[in-house]
């Protein structure tokens, strides 16, 4: 069996909409046929973004890159061959349709994966401002912090009203 650490990111093109079943087959597929040694992970990147309808302003989830997904694999003919055959897969992103492996600059600019902050620079009751996401430059106090899930409760005012809203630890930072 291959090496987990040897695991990269890379970028497979999917049908539009198709990127939510794409993961799931791939990660049945993996399941099923004791491939957790190559196939490590599948992400679909989403953002918040507010919308107006009928007068009322709402946050609602969209892909950040729709017709794509990331997958976190040790690369191998055999794996590519799986990946570029699931259902819903066109190709890999990368010359002549092999993959090409993203730079880990590249992964954490896109926050592929979670990292663990250990020494926050913010507590409950510092002022923080929004660094990325729907809600970039909002200024707001932060109200609760969840290190098990990675999560800040930050109370904004958004639309003339206070609104607690759930950001990435990486998302915010002490002003």
């Amino acid at each position: 069996m291959s090496n987990i650490e040897e695991a990269k990111w890379y970028i497979i093109h999917t049908y539009a909409g198709y990127e939510n079943m794409v993961k799931e087959k791939l990660l049945k597929i993996r399941d099923n046929n004791d491939l957790g040694d190559y196939i490590v992970d599948v992400v679909i990147p989403i953002e918040d973004d507010i919308i107006e309808k009928d007068g009322k302003r709402k946050v609602v989830q969209r892909k950040k890159f729709p017709g794509y997904a990331f997958l976190k694999m040790v690369y191998t003919d055999q794996i590519w061959y799986v990946v570029t055959s699931t259902q819903g897969v066109t190709c890999f992103v990368g010359p002549e349709g092999r993959p090409k492996p993203l730079t880990e600059d590249e992964v954490k600019r896109m926050h592929l994966e979670k990292v663990k902050v250990d020494d926050l620079d913010y507590k409950e009751g510092d002022t923080v401002r929004v660094i990325m996401g729907a809600f970039e430059n909002f200024i707001g106090e932060v109200e609760k912090i969840n290190r098990e899930q990675e999560k800040v409760r930050v109370n904004v005012t958004m639309f003339g009203r206070q609104t607690a809203v759930d950001f990435d630890f990486h998302q915010i930072e002490k002003v």
